[in-house]
């Protein structure tokens, strides 16, 4: 058996993707809408401030094409308060204007194939805010799923530990070129989805996703052994954008 590499686990992690029944929404009265805009602008305080108090993070993007209209993606200690921001969320009348579109349950994870031996990586306050970071602003979002591929010679959970690390170290340097242009969080889900991995990108030029993705197809990590569910790529949302897009 192959030696697992150990991970480091932070904030629990959900993608709810949602569509606005736009029909809906049109015909209902002008006193309805404002009533379920209200209350989204409350949900948007009432997370901005969690934030702000460091118990967790959300960010609120724009979907483009027709996978979903929107998505909020929460950052929280536990699943217990993830599940209470959805159903909170699902009982306003701004909700029952919107269908679930899709969503991912995950979990901010960093592997030990970076790891510093003899460091205690709990110790280090660059590694504590990587696992329970505070979401980026940027202008664009890009999340999709993906797993390690396990089919004949490319099956990478049959790979030694020293194989592994050293292709995730090859790796892990191509998304070091893009620092500063592209932020990414890996949150684990084997267990908790379809998928084994979350992958969420952000950046202020969506150019920047890719050419990212694209230069990592070549790397032997993703040549033999990505495979990846479908791409939600998408645009900044605050409380004023939000408003505007629901404008009729």
């Amino acid at each position: 058996m192959s030696e697992a590499a150990q991970t480091l686990e932070g904030w629990y992690a959900l993608h709810d993707f949602r569509s606005i029944d736009w029909t809906a929404w049109r015909l209902a009265g002008e006193a309805a809408r404002a009533k379920a805009l209200d209350e989204l602008q409350s949900f948007l305080s009432e997370w901005a401030a969690t934030e702000e108090s460091k118990q967790g993070s959300t960010a609120v993007y724009s979907i483009v094409g027709q996978k979903a209209d929107f998505v909020l993606m929460h950052l929280r200690e536990t699943l217990e308060e993830l599940n209470a921001i959805e159903t909170a969320f699902n009982k306003t009348s701004f909700a029952s204007f919107t269908k679930p579109a899709h969503s991912y349950v995950s979990i901010v994870e960093l592997s030990n194939y970076m790891a510093q031996p003899g460091s205690d990586p709990m110790q280090n306050p660059d590694i504590i805010a990587r696992l329970k970071p505070t979401l980026p602003k940027a202008n664009h979002i890009c999340f999709y799923p993906m797993n390690k591929r396990r089919e004949g010679n490319d099956n990478w959970y049959m790979l030694s530990m020293d194989e592994r690390r050293t292709m995730m170290r090859s790796h892990g340097m191509i998304g070091r070129q893009y620092a500063g242009k592209v932020k990414q969080i890996i949150t684990g889900s084997v267990g908790f989805d379809d998928w084994e991995w979350g992958v969420t990108l952000f950046a202020d030029d969506a150019l920047q996703f890719k050419k990212l993705v694209y230069e990592m197809r070549f790397d032997e990590v993703s040549a033999r052994f990505g495979d990846f569910g479908d791409f939600y790529v998408g645009n900044l949302l605050d409380s004023s954008k939000f408003a505007a897009l629901l404008s009729i």
